[in-house]
C-alpha cells in the first residue's frame, strides 16, 4: 500500500490556493493523506529572542490558518496534515518530495514580478523534485480572458517517438484512469527537414510527409500497446503532429485537464538534472495545470 501523502505548497497568494484545491482533489482521488506545507523563507534574525523563538508551529502559522479555512470549505479528505518549515523554498520543496506521491504548487507564489509566467520555486522544484510535480497556472496567464477550467476534459501527454519515457507514459495513463477520461498522446516529428549542404555536395531525395507521419504514428501504437492493455479503461488517442512539439501540447492544453510531460534524463557529460526546452515551454505557456514526471531512478 502507498502511504505517502500528496504535498501541497501554499504561501498566502491565490496561486497557493489554487495548487491546494487542486493537490486536495488529487488526494481524494487516490485515498491518500494530503500534506498542506508552507515553507517560510529564512529571514535574517537580529534579536536574540527573535534567534531563540525558532518558526512559529503550524497552528501559529497565518498562512497555515488560511490553507486550513479553505480544505474545510471544501471538505471530502481522508485525512490532512499541516506542516511549516524555514529555509529557502528552491531547496526545501524539492526536498519535501523526496517522501511524496505528487508534489504540487502554484506556478508562482508571493515574490518577484508580477509578469512572470513561471516562479523560481515551482521551476526548481520541477527541475529537482524526485516524484511527479503539478504546477497549476493562474487563470488568463497568457494575456486573454479567463477561460474556464476543464476538470472532465483529456489528460494530454507529450511523447517523443524514438524514445518514449515509461515513467511519463506510465504516470499519464494511470492519471486518466482516476479521472475517468480519455488520453490524448502528441508526437511530433521534424517538419519541414532542415538539411545541411557542403559545397558540391547533391540535395537529398525530397522527403515524404505522409510516409514519416506514417512511420511516427505506427511507432507510436507499438509502445502504447502494453499501455493500453494494462488500462483497458482508457480511451487513448494519438495525434501525430508536425514541427513544434511544445506548440502542440500549449494548444491541446486548452481543452485538457492536465498536461503530462517528461524531464530529461541525466547525460553524461552534462550530469545536472534539466528541464528541457519541450518542458520548459509547456510550464510557461499551458493554460491547464501541468505535470512534470521525473525519470525513474535508473534512469537518472
Amino acid at each position: 500500500m502507498n502511504d505517502q501523502p500528496v504535498v501541497a505548497a501554499v504561501d498566502g497568494s491565490q496561486d497557493g490556493l489554487r495548487a491546494l484545491e487542486w493537490a486536495l482533489d488529487a488526494a481524494r482521488r487516490r485515498g491518500a493523506t494530503l500534506r498542506v506545507l508552507h515553507v517560510r523563507a529564512d529571514l535574517p534574525r537580529t534579536r536574540p529572542e527573535a534567534r531563540d523563538a525558532g518558526p512559529p508551529g503550524a497552528d501559529e502559522d497565518p498562512v497555515l490558518a488560511q490553507a486550513r479555512a479553505r480544505v474545510d470549505e471544501l471538505g471530502g479528505t481522508p485525512s490532512v496534515e499541516y506542516v511549516v518549515t524555514e529555509g529557502v523554498p528552491g531547496a526545501l520543496l524539492p526536498e519535501a518530495g523526496a517522501e511524496a506521491r505528487l508534489l504540487v504548487l502554484g506556478s508562482r507564489g508571493r515574490g518577484g514580478f508580477a509578469s512572470l509566467l513561471l516562479g523560481s520555486n515551482s521551476l526548481a522544484a520541477a527541475r529537482d523534485a524526485v516524484c511527479p510535480v503539478v504546477v497549476v497556472p493562474r487563470p488568463g496567464r497568457d494575456g486573454e480572458e479567463d477561460a474556464p477550467a476543464r476538470p472532465d476534459g483529456p489528460v494530454v501527454v507529450g511523447v517523443n517517438a524514438d524514445g518514449p519515457d515509461a515513467a511519463t507514459l506510465g504516470f499519464a495513463f494511470a492519471e486518466a484512469a482516476l479521472r475517468r477520461t480519455g488520453l490524448r498522446v502528441v508526437t511530433a516529428y521534424p517538419w519541414p527537414l532542415q538539411t545541411m549542404m557542403l559545397p558540391g555536395e547533391v540535395p537529398p531525395a525530397q522527403a515524404d510527409q505522409e510516409a514519416i507521419e506514417h512511420e511516427t504514428r505506427v511507432l507510436a501504437d507499438g509502445f502504447l500497446a502494453p499501455y493500453r492493455e494494462r488500462h483497458p479503461e482508457v480511451a487513448a488517442e494519438v495525434a501525430v503532429e508536425p514541427g513544434d512539439a511544445a506548440g502542440h501540447l500549449v494548444g491541446g492544453s486548452r481543452d485538457a485537464s492536465l498536461v503530462v510531460v517528461g524531464r530529461h534524463r541525466r547525460r553524461l557529460f552534462a550530469p545536472a538534472r534539466m528541464m528541457g526546452s519541450v518542458t520548459q515551454a509547456v510550464l510557461l505557456h499551458a493554460h491547464s495545470p501541468v505535470a512534470v514526471v521525473p525519470p525513474v531512478p535508473g534512469e537518472e
